[in-house]
């Protein structure tokens, strides 16, 4: 029987992850989709604030991290205006932060089932 290896993260999931963690993000859940056929991405983040001030914030903490970590910038986001749902694109790694009401509404951990799931920690 062979053992399965856990799939290797970059250091832009870290970051991502980490930038989550600092502001208190829910439910932090790492979906690496290189194995799924069709994919959008390599690596989905999701994750959900209780506030719009907590999604505003955690998206702030996630550019941070990567800029300060590895001088990167997202290519594209969308959602900052009403902060119900943020999308961070950072082409391979696409980032989602939603409050906890949108993200049970639009359930892309559940449309994801097939990718490899990674729950991270909330860390104190």
């Amino acid at each position: 029987m062979k053992k399965a290896r856990k799939p290797a993260t970059s250091p832009l999931v870290e970051a991502v992850v980490q930038g989550m963690q600092e502001v208190k993000a829910k439910d932090i859940v790492h979906l690496d989709l290189r194995g799924v056929p069709g994919a959008v991405c390599d690596h989905f983040i999701i994750c959900h604030g209780d506030s719009t001030t907590q999604v505003e914030a955690i998206a702030r903490s996630v550019e941070k991290a990567t800029l300060q970590q590895l001088h990167e910038k997202p290519w594209h986001s969308e959602g900052k205006e009403n902060a119900g749902w943020i999308l961070l694109d950072y082409v391979d790694v696409v980032v989602h932060i939603f409050q906890r009401d949108q993200r049970a509404f639009y359930g892309l951990d559940q449309l994801w089932a097939d990718a490899h799931r990674i729950a991270h920690e909330n860390v104190a």
